[in-house]
């Protein structure tokens, strides 16, 4: 898989230039996308439960498609939409009634996130998927994470369609001077719950 990546990298002009270069964006999407900086939990998501000094109750954790996890006396508990370190307080004030000062660490191992901050990709993409939105992603991530567009994709016909603060929003991007002729302007920043839609070609 690397070595694909590595192609449609370096198989186009001035393109990993663009990895390093996502602090260029045009305005208005060059500004980070505020309120994203903390990664909230959701359904699937895979994570490690540790309580210090108490490693009997230091556990993995998967989240239920309900929202909830169990844990060793905690057997059910609200994981979705919080914030690893909100569940790791709320583990904390659950542990209480059988631990004296307990503190909690969460890392998640394996992210999904609630549906509304992930990322997708319709159409003509090599591997059309949803992945969690991370700060500061670019259409750029979004297109390695994708390898690529399709031999019959019309790029300079794709459109981002945004939700996230503020009425629906259709951003029209020129994937394919993107990708074939490195043009950064093209770049731009993504927001949690983006849809990315690469149309078809006509010939």
């Amino acid at each position: 898989m690397f070595s694909r990546i590595a192609r449609l990298v370096f198989a186009f002009p001035l393109l990993a230039g663009l990895l390093s270069a996502c602090t260029d964006l045009p305005a208005p999407y060059n500004e980070p996308i505020e309120a994203n900086l903390m990664y909230v939990i959701g359904p699937g998501d895979s994570m490690g439960v540790y309580v210090f000094r108490n490693p009997e109750l230091s556990t993995g954790a998967v989240v239920r498609p309900d929202g909830r996890i169990s844990l060793p006396l905690v057997p059910d508990l609200i994981a979705a939409g919080k914030t690893p370190a909100e569940l790791g307080k709320d583990i904390e004030a659950r542990l209480k009634e059988y631990v004296k000062e307990p503190m909690v660490s969460v890392i998640v191992n394996s992210f999904n996130g609630p549906p509304s901050r992930q990322v997708r990709v319709l159409g003509e993409a090599t591997d059309p998927i949803a992945i969690p939105y991370r700060d500061q992603m670019t259409l750029l991530d979004l297109m390695i994470a994708t390898r690529g567009i399709t031999r019959y994709a019309a790029g300079n016909r794709a459109v981002i369609i945004r939700r996230f603060g503020g009425p629906r929003q259709v951003i029209r991007v020129r994937l394919s001077d993107l990708i074939r002729d490195g043009d950064i302007d093209q770049n731009v920043a993504l927001a949690p719950g983006d849809t990315l839609i690469i149309p078809q070609s006509y010939f």
